[in-house]
């Protein structure tokens, strides 16, 4: 390992439980990952879930949860080092020992006591996964442009239809949060979800709402199916005017049309999360680019001794340990009541764009060795690319921030 140890900073806070993760990882994931195969693809949906228990057990993989509901009840920032934790370990089944797109969400802070009991408390366990189906195939970033409706029927249930797409995980999830624009009247429901969103509205609409079901509800079903660069899977979901009960509606009735201003704070938290494993996985790129360069030799020295090798190591440095401490600062904001969605756009934005830069500067000290197909940093730079784009893009965390200063 190189000498890029962690802030100062980070050491004070929260290190033990890092520390007690790594150890964790080190001792029981990175065996179960070396038979993996090299071609870093998605490793089984047994196995993931086999990781997303046992860390449950140990109380990592939903800590900031309540302890009643199966969780260790640690603070935002916890988490944060955590996946950063994550990222840093180079180990490809790290990030599935804690909650993801899979995972815990916003019934959390939002949901009944009943959504609780049936779906919060065996994500918290580990013991079921979830997806979520927001983005849409004419939306795209503008996630809350929504032609999915939910149309309020006789008896006071709903009927949705539409499509969503790039769904994480919906081809092993036990349930899913659908967003969809609610609307009370009583005409027909399109079921082409392509039409305008206004066009087949007869009635109020009541605006974005998010509902809870089972993958196995009839009419909904899994599309297209996709998948990444780095071997991750996404879903195409399409409801077919599937039929849901009133207490579908996440916060039940007040729930209803407060899907845009309730998902702000999830989608912040779920940024800073994204920002803290773009982190651990820079600070691992660069370990990686730090040790070849000590080791590797050309006509006559070490590569690291030559400045343009040096420029690429230390500029990746400032840069890591700047996201670092950044994130960090919004994380300890998140902990003292301080949801502000433009902090963790901007840490976000920093971080994931730090990352692959970093990333591409590792590979090009490490020249064709990092290139090939196996090597780690070859598979980083396929993986890391995405995080610039999920969560929202860049270009959407740089609109988030303009608008908080005042410019759009």
């Amino acid at each position: 390992m190189s000498n890029t140890t962690p802030s100062s900073v980070l050491e004070t806070e929260h290190r033990e439980l890092a520390d007690a993760f790594t150890a964790f990882v080190r001792r029981e994931l990175v065996p179960l990952a070396a038979e993996l195969p090299e071609d870093g693809g998605l490793p089984p949906a047994e196995l993931r879930a086999y990781v997303r228990r046992r860390s449950a057990k140990l109380g990592f993989y939903a800590g900031d949860h309540p302890e009643e509901l199966g969780g260790s009840g640690m603070p935002f920032g916890a988490v944060v080092m955590l996946h950063h934790a994550a990222g840093r370990s180079g180990c490809p089944l790290a990030p599935y020992a804690l909650a993801g797109s899979d995972g815990p969400s916003p019934l959390l802070r939002r949901g009944t006591e009943q959504q609780i009991e049936k779906y919060l408390k065996p994500l918290v366990r580990g013991e079921a996964t979830r997806c979520l189906a927001l983005t849409e195939p004419n939306a795209g970033s503008d996630a809350f442009h929504l032609t999915t409706t939910a149309r309020r029927d006789a008896d006071g249930g709903w009927v949705l239809s539409g499509r969503k797409t790039f769904v994480s995980n919906a081809g092993h999830a036990d349930f899913v949060i659908v967003v969809a624009r609610a609307v009370d009247g009583d005409g027909a429901v399109s079921g082409d979800s392509d039409s305008d969103s206004d066009s087949d509205s007869d009635g109020k609409d009541l605006g974005p709402t998010a509902f809870v079901t089972g993958m196995d509800t009839p009419r909904l079903r899994i599309g297209q199916r996709y998948e990444g660069m780095s071997g991750e899977e996404l879903y195409e979901l399409v409801l077919d005017e599937v039929r849901l009960p009133a207490d579908a509606v996440v916060g039940g009735e007040a729930g209803v049309g407060a899907a845009l201003g309730n998902g702000i704070d999830s989608l912040s938290r779920g940024r800073l999360v994204v920002a803290a494993m773009c982190n651990g996985i820079a600070e691992h790129a660069l370990d990686l680019g730090v040790a070849y360069a000590r080791e590797r030799k050309a006509f006559g020295e070490r590569i690291g001794a030559y400045q343009h090798v040096q420029e690429h190591l230390v500029g990746s440095r400032a840069e890591v340990e700047a996201a670092k401490l950044l994130t960090l600062a919004c994380a300890r904001l998140v902990d003292g009541g301080v949801e502000a969605p433009e902090n963790a756009a901007l840490a976000k934005l920093t971080s994931s764009e730090t990352a692959v830069r970093v990333v591409d500067r590792a590979l090009q000290v490490h020249g064709a060795t990092g290139w090939v197909r196996g090597h780690p940093l070859e598979f980083l730079y396929r993986y890391v690319r995405m995080m610039t784009i999920i969560e929202g893009t860049s270009e959407i965390q740089k609109v988030i921030v303009a608008r908080a200063m005042g410019l759009g």
